[in-house]
């Protein structure tokens, strides 16, 4: 390791970044990963807070940002509730390391593609808004409309995360579109009827019997039965829409990638629908509806990639990282 100097120092108080990048190069894979890691943890993060809701432990932890008025943390007299929801906040800063990671792996490599960077502190605010809000969702004792608030910031956060991932395994050349405008119109259909299912489906359980806690916590003052109906319909006209896709990608003779994108939606669609139904005929077991918020996570990330196979980005020369490959890299070698 090169010893580090006085102007080092300063210099890495002025900008860490900048600092790490000038003394480390990652491959082209370790920046991928540590892309992907933030998508992983966005969607361990939308389980366990399906967790903290479906186990009646949102107000586990009564006030925030501490845990009680007199503890950071939960105590023991809290219980399994407290431990779930303080577990939920814990896994917070686990996200914002993943996060963390993928925004200074962006910004060492060579040569380094401020696209990406941005696209890593664009997460970091949102979660540290999403972090802001969930405070004020246990502040106002668990708000159905705060909740609804709350995972619709964590999708848009999962949206970002995805497209970081995407954007890491191509090029920063101008993109070169793979299908006509016709098929591009029917995705964007798509992607907005998937859109209102996923908002409709926040309805569907801000009306619904899973409050969060034990207590006499306000639902939305809807009808469950007529709303969980329209959300069935919504995902009856995704999926219908996603085969509409499929048989015009085979017809126009696409490339691969769109068609084996739009059939892993299918699958992932037909598979979520699946655990909808026998949860509705089930008086909605915790565990089903657990696995029913996962496939919401998929469900939105297999649209995503529907969108991102539609184009390509090739790789230039200057897309390449520089000669050396080997990590870590140290000034001193």
């Amino acid at each position: 390791m090169p010893k580090l100097t006085p102007a080092d120092a300063a210099q890495a108080l002025r900008n860490p970044l900048a600092f790490i990048a000038d003394r480390w190069t990652p491959t082209q894979r370790t920046v991928q990963r540590a892309a992907m890691s933030a998508v992983v943890m966005t969607v361990i993060i939308v389980i366990t807070g399906g967790a903290v809701r479906l186990t009646g432990s949102g107000l586990g932890c009564p006030t925030w940002p501490k845990c009680t008025d007199q503890s950071l943390t939960a105590t023991s007299e809290m219980g399994f509730h407290g431990a779930i929801e303080f577990g939920n906040r814990m896994l917070t800063y686990v996200l914002c390391a993943a996060v963390g990671w993928a925004i200074i792996a962006a910004r060492s490599q060579k040569p380094w593609r401020r696209p990406l960077t941005r696209l890593g502190w664009a997460q970091f605010w949102i979660v540290m808004g999403n972090a802001v809000l969930g405070g004020i969702v246990v502040l106002v004792g668990l708000n159905p409309y705060t909740v609804a608030a709350h995972f619709i910031l964590t999708t848009a956060l999962l949206t970002v995360a995805v497209l970081m991932w995407q954007r890491t395994r191509e090029g920063d050349s101008a993109p070169r579109p793979l299908v006509g405008a016709s098929v591009k119109q029917l995705v964007w259909f798509l992607v907005a009827a998937s859109g209102l299912l996923i908002a409709v489906g926040t309805v569907v359980t801000g009306a619904g019997p899973h409050a969060g806690d034990s207590s006499d916590v306000k639902r939305m003052p809807l009808d469950w039965e007529t709303v969980t109906k329209l959300h069935a319909v919504l995902a009856w006209i995704v999926v219908t829409l996603t085969f509409a896709l499929w048989f015009v990608l085979k017809a126009v003779d696409a490339p691969k990638g769109p068609l084996h994108r739009t059939r892993d939606l299918f699958l992932i669609l037909l598979a979520q629908g699946v655990i909808g139904y026998v949860q509705y005929f089930t008086d909605l077991p915790e565990v089903l509806v657990g696995l029913h918020m996962l496939g919401s996570a998929l469900v939105w990330i297999g649209v995503l990639r529907v969108v991102l196979s539609l184009r390509e980005r090739p790789t230039t020369t200057v897309d390449l990282p520089g000669p050396s490959t080997q990590e870590p890299v140290s000034a001193g070698r």
